[in-house]
């Protein structure tokens, strides 16, 4: 029986590179020289640490990074959570945005649920992270894919290991 993978893994080298350019434009930027400003990436815990010595510069970081992410993998910003402005040692501030990887089960409820309630004749299944999706031919596989990506689009999907 045809199946496929719904599932939301993170281009950690995609991601590496968009912190590196942005590392890059801060160096090279007139408002930012004898600041404080830098973003760091911490790969083992899915955090980007943004720091700046006021909330607008914060924000001006922010303008850097989220283009950059979108252009070395799309939707790539939509993953990040966005924790609150922390102040540091006088009037420095810093944020962290939490990389979210992978599809957490209230988000997998609502696409089996999405998948129910199409009328495709296919059926969805819970697996860990990943969604499996079953059918009896390809073209319902391939149209349960077409309404996924229409129907979510708050949340990067990859649909993967499609097997006939």
């Amino acid at each position: 029986m045809p199946s496929f993978d719904i599932s939301s893994e993170v281009d950690m080298v995609a991601l590496k590179n968009a912190i590196d350019v942005v590392a890059r434009q801060i160096t090279n930027r007139y408002d930012f020289k004898g600041t404080s400003a830098n973003a760091e990436l911490n790969e083992k815990d899915s955090l980007i640490t943004l720091h700046g010595d006021s909330d607008f510069q914060l924000d001006q970081i922010k303008d850097i990074l989220l283009p950059a992410m979108e252009k070395k993998e799309a939707d790539s910003a939509k993953r990040l959570d966005h924790q609150d402005v922390q102040k540091i040692s006088g009037n420095k501030v810093k944020q962290v945005l939490k990389i979210k990887a992978g599809i957490d089960t209230e988000l997998a409820k609502k696409i089996v649920k999405l998948l129910k309630d199409s009328g495709l004749k296919v059926q969805a299944s819970i697996q860990g992270d990943t969604v499996r999706v079953t059918g009896a031919k390809r073209d319902l596989l391939q149209d349960a894919i077409a309404f996924t990506k229409k129907s979510i689009t708050d949340f990067p999907l990859q649909f993967g290991n499609f097997r006939d």
